[in-house]
């Protein structure tokens, strides 16, 4: 993990803040310094939160089913600087032609985050519509996941979507969206 400089931080915190304030309707029960607090309270934060934003994650804190405060990559589309990825390592590790650089897990993990479940990316689009013309992997579960195949979801026809595919397959239209619970 790369230590930010100050300004990183101050850049960081000004582009949160700014997307906080003009997406109230994502929080609308929390003022911008209470966020600001708990974000500094654990320095892990500010790094994952600086590596979804610079990967074109544009995260904002929005609720997801638990009432936890939740950052989610909340782009129209699936993050540009996560797509063209497999779905976890072990499917990378398996894949021999045409092997994608990264995988979806993986890199979530490089940056502290998780991938979202169907229940929370349905959740999710409830302050979209996000993934119109792209899709995102999610967190699939492991009866699933053990015979070969991963699920990921889009919304399409005013509907979110969930489908399957084999774990080692990845297109330019498909990346993740993570979630940093504060």
């Amino acid at each position: 993990m790369n230590k930010l400089s100050n300004q990183n931080i101050d850049e960081l915190l000004l582009i949160l803040e700014t997307r906080f304030k003009n997406n109230m309707k994502r929080h609308p029960n929390h003022t911008w310094n209470e966020i600001k607090h708990m974000i500094l309270q654990k320095k892990s934060n500010l790094q994952s939160l600086f590596m979804m934003e610079s990967s074109l994650g544009e995260p904002d804190l929005v609720y997801l089913n638990n009432d936890s405060l939740t950052y989610v990559d909340c782009s129209l589309e699936t993050p540009k600087g996560r797509i063209n990825t497999c779905y976890d390592d072990e499917a990378l590790e398996k894949r021999k032609k045409f092997k994608p650089l990264a995988s979806s897990v993986g890199l979530a993990n490089s940056m502290g985050i998780t991938l979202l479940n169907f229940e929370e990316y349905k959740e999710l689009q409830k302050y979209g519509p996000f993934d119109q013309k792209t899709s995102s992997w999610l967190n699939t579960p492991t009866d699933i996941r053990v015979l070969g195949g991963a699920i990921f979801g889009d919304f399409r026809y005013n509907t979110v979507f969930m489908y399957h595919n084999g774990a080692d397959s990845y297109y330019s239209s498909r990346g993740f969206r993570g979630k940093l619970v504060l």
